[in-house]
C-alpha cells in the first residue's frame, strides 16, 4: 500500500512540475540579463562610459575656445550631442550583433527560444539606456554652461526649451534605432559598423551634393532624406510643423520600419549557427 501510494504521489506531482519547466522566462528577466549582458564585457563598459567621457570633453573644449557670445545651453547641447549621435547607434547594433559575431545566439536562443521576446528586451535596453545617456550628457552640458559663464563673467544663457530638449531625445532614440535596425538586418558586427558609416555619413552627404546641384531632388529631399527629415528634431526652433512630422513619418517608414521588419523576419527563421 505505501508503494502504491507513493506512486501516485509522483504521478500527481510530475505533471506538475512539468509545466512549471513549461512557463516562459519573463520578460523582465529577460530584459535585465540584456541590460547587464551590455556592461558586463570590458568593451561593452567603455563604450558605455565613452558617451560621459566624450561629452565631459566636448564641454571643455566649449569652454576654453568657444567666444563669450556663444556661451549658450545651445552651444554645449550641440557640442555634446554630436558625439553621442555617433555612439549610441554603435551601441545598438553591437548589442543585437554580439549573439551572432561572438558565437553566443546559440546559447541566448536555447535558453530563450522565443527568439522576437530577445530581440524586444535589447530594443528596450537599448533605448532605455539611449534615453539616460541623452539626459546625462544634457546634464554634462549644463554644468558646463554654468561653469563656462561663471569663468568667463557672463551670464549663463538657456536656449533650449522642454519642447527641444524633447525633440533632441526622440532624435538620439530615432537615431540608435536605425543603429538597431541594421544590427537587426546585418547581424555581424563589422558589416552593421560600416553600413552604418555609410548610412549616416556617405548618404547624407551624397544627398546633399545632389539637392545642391538638382532641383527636383532639392524639394523630394525631406520626404526620401532621412537624415535631412530628421535634422529638424535638433534644430532647436521649437514644436514642428506637420509638413515636418510628415518628413519625419515617411522616411523613418521606409529607411527604418520596413527594413526593420525585414531583419525581424529574417532573425526568425534564420538558422542560428
Amino acid at each position: 500500500m505505501t508503494a502504491i501510494a507513493v506512486d501516485q504521489t509522483q504521478l500527481e506531482t510530475r505533471p506538475r512540475s512539468r509545466a512549471a519547466a513549461a512557463r516562459p522566462i519573463p520578460l523582465s528577466r529577460v530584459t535585465r540579463i540584456e541590460l547587464r549582458k551590455m556592461f558586463d564585457t570590458r568593451s561593452g563598459f567603455w563604450l558605455m562610459a565613452s558617451i560621459g567621457i566624450l561629452a565631459t570633453i566636448a564641454t571643455v573644449v566649449v569652454v576654453l575656445v568657444a567666444p563669450d557670445e556663444e556661451l549658450t545651453y545651445g552651444t554645449f547641447a550641440g557640442a555634446v550631442g554630436f558625439p553621442m549621435a555617433l555612439v549610441l547607434p554603435i551601441i545598438a547594433l553591437l548589442s543585437v550583433t554580439s549573439e551572432w559575431s561572438q558565437r553566443s545566439g546559440l546559447t541566448t536562443f536555447t535558453l530563450v527560444p522565443h527568439r522576437g521576446r530577445v530581440i524586444l528586451a535589447k530594443a528596450l535596453v537599448a533605448v532605455g539606456v539611449g534615453v539616460v545617456s541623452v539626459f546625462v550628457a544634457l546634464a554634462i552640458g549644463a554644468l558646463g554652461n554654468v561653469v563656462g559663464t561663471a569663468i568667463n563673467g557672463t551670464s549663463p544663457v538657456w536656449d533650449i526649451s522642454v519642447v527641444d530638449t524633447l525633440n533632441i531625445v526622440l532624435g538620439q532614440v530615432l537615431g540608435l534605432l536605425g543603429g538597431f535596425m541594421l544590427g537587426v538586418l546585418i547581424r555581424n558586427s563589422p558589416g552593421a559598423i560600416v553600413a552604418y558609416f555609410v548610412y549616416y555619413l556617405v548618404l547624407p552627404t551624397l544627398a546633399a551634393l545632389l539637392a545642391a546641384n538638382q532641383e527636383w531632388f532639392r524639394d523630394a529631399q525631406p520626404w526620401v532624406d532621412v537624415n535631412y527629415a530628421q535634422a529638424a528634431l535638433f534644430s532647436g526652433d521649437g514644436a514642428l510643423t506637420g509638413e515636418q512630422w510628415a518628413n519625419i513619418g515617411v522616411t523613418g517608414l521606409f529607411w527604418l520600419v520596413i527594413p526593420m521588419l525585414v531583419g525581424l523576419r529574417m532573425v526568425l527563421r534564420s538558422e542560428i549557427k
